[in-house]
């Protein structure tokens, strides 16, 4: 079975001093597909593996490992919900989101400043996650190659803070990353979508034969 890298949902070029094409070529290029590559050797090598979906891998390895599959497949999974978050237009939460927003954290603003604090706090690799629970939203974060897939969160939005997600545009000031991507590029439709509970498949691939 095989991975395979998805295309964008935008042009690299179309961030300007947001996201340069370089992070592009990196993040997406080498990074991602980095991960993409290794996970298909590791799963080439076990037949038991082979036929399953990304969120089916990442439920199994999450559980029983082994460890090493579940650090890939959770990073692709990641990268791709990533990916799908962002937006090269500017864009503004609405309708029911907007509600759940102001219900959870009293403004769009209040939430932004949540998000950030959580991306800049969270000590060394990882990510900040906006998800769905109990009907509420919630603020959290996971370390290195973790996932909401792994543990049942109905996800919204994804933030890399591995610096590989900002070095070369930020250096390592990830506070002016996560404000200037929070404020100005997220697809805050793409997060309202995934309140309809199917954000997992949204980044998932299923499994093919090679």
């Amino acid at each position: 079975m095989t991975f395979t890298l998805p295309a964008l949902p935008y042009s690299k070029n179309d961030f300007g001093d947001l996201i340069s094409p370089e992070t592009f070529d990196y993040h997406h290029g080498k990074h991602h597909n980095a991960y993409i590559v290794k996970a298909n050797e590791l799963v080439a090598a076990d037949p038991a593996l082979q036929g399953k979906s990304l969120v089916e891998l990442i439920e199994l390895t999450a559980a029983q490992g082994p460890k090493g599959l579940f650090n890939q497949v959770g990073q692709i999974w990641n990268h791709s919900f990533y990916w799908l978050g962002l937006s090269p237009e500017k864009k503004e939460p609405t309708g029911a989101l907007l509600e759940l927003i102001n219900e959870a954290f009293g403004s769009v603003d209040a939430l932004i400043e949540k998000l950030k604090a959580e991306a800049v706090g969270h000590f060394a690799s990882g990510w900040a996650a906006l998800n769905l629970k109990d009907g509420k939203l919630e603020v959290t974060s996971y370390h290195d190659a973790d996932t909401p897939v792994a543990h049942g969160a109905v996800p919204l939005l994804i933030l890399d803070v591995w610096e590989h997600a900002y070095y070369i545009d930020y250096r390592n000031a990830r506070p002016d990353y996560a404000d200037k991507i929070l404020r100005n590029a997220i697809d805050w439709d793409f997060v309202a979508q995934n309140l309809d509970g199917m954000g997992l498949t949204r980044a998932d691939q299923p499994g093919k034969a090679s």
